[in-house]
């Protein structure tokens, strides 16, 4: 909710952003995720995206999220928002974003979306993980460097949010024996690659077209990790049109069995809906874990 309190320091920062002293703000609360509530900020007929969230909830939330944006921004591939302000007020984070108009999403933009999401699974480090901690939506997402992606994707991703289901009584002692036993099987499905700068979590709602028709990042969970992560992802609540993914093969080929990645990678974003959503998500789980037994 955007107290008067709220209002007045946001007036503040896009009197400022627009250099005129005073004139009429309006602000229409819009649609934009599930935990934070969102508005379209009007000065002068210029539009800004304001995020608003509880500081001592999820601390740091917005300043994680610039981290990512700004991460990828650096590497000169794909657009994201323009950070106007990330700001504390009246115990609220708030992130004041560019407004990014809607355009067409053509065969152009999936194939263009394809070949940069190929580019930057391209950019890479020297281990997997990321130089802070941040957030995949409202779970907090560890991001230790490791040598490893085997023992990365177990013991950061996975093993916890299995921990927290268990403790929850949304998982059952078979499906805990379950993960045990893919635990075994991972070295012979993921092959070995260079950690690939990922997302994080890149599904249906975690992008934008521009009137431009580019692609354009929000809500990022980036790090280092496999490149299925991002790409298991893309097949989620929808699945993305085939240019996209033929423009990707055709830039940074797949291997063989990357179907399987894939469903070996969205483990982790299930868990994370499970966690938060409840036993909806527990069959496509079940089905997963069942194909490795």
């Amino acid at each position: 909710m955007l107290t008067a309190t709220l209002q007045n320091a946001l007036k503040q920062i896009l009197f400022q952003k627009l250099n005129t002293l005073a004139a009429p703000v309006t602000f229409q609360a819009v649609g934009g995720g599930s935990i934070n509530d969102t508005y379209k900020a009007t000065l002068n007929q210029h539009n800004f995206f304001v995020k608003v969230n509880s500081a001592a909830k999820f601390p740091q939330l917005f300043q994680k999220e610039v981290s990512g944006l700004e991460f990828i921004h650096q590497q000169k591939i794909f657009r994201v928002p323009k950070i106007i302000e990330n700001i504390i007020v009246e115990d609220q984070q708030v992130l004041v974003l560019e407004w990014i108009d809607s355009g067409m999403r053509t065969n152009n933009f999936w194939k263009k979306f394809g070949e940069q999401l190929a580019a930057q699974h391209k950019v890479s480090n020297e281990y997997f993980g990321f130089a802070e901690d941040n957030y995949i939506g409202s779970v907090v997402q560890t991001n230790n460097f490791s040598s490893d992606w085997i023992s990365f994707f177990i013991q950061q991703r996975l093993q916890p949010l299995i921990s927290q289901c268990r403790d929850s009584n949304l998982l059952s002692t078979q499906h805990i024996a379950s993960f045990e036993q893919l635990y075994i099987q991972l070295p012979q499905i993921f092959n070995e690659e260079p950690p690939a700068l990922l997302h994080g979590d890149l599904w249906r709602g975690n992008f934008m077209c521009n009137t431009q028709s580019e692609p354009v990042l929000i809500d990022p969970a980036t790090y280092f990790g496999h490149r299925s992560v991002d790409l298991g992802l893309t097949t989620l609540f929808g699945g993305f049109p085939a240019v996209f993914y033929e423009a990707y093969q055709y830039h940074y080929p797949l291997p063989d069995n990357y179907e399987e990645q894939w469903q070996v990678s969205n483990l982790y974003a299930l868990l994370i809906h499970l966690l938060l959503f409840g036993k909806s998500y527990l069959l496509q789980i079940t089905h997963i874990l069942e194909k490795h037994q």
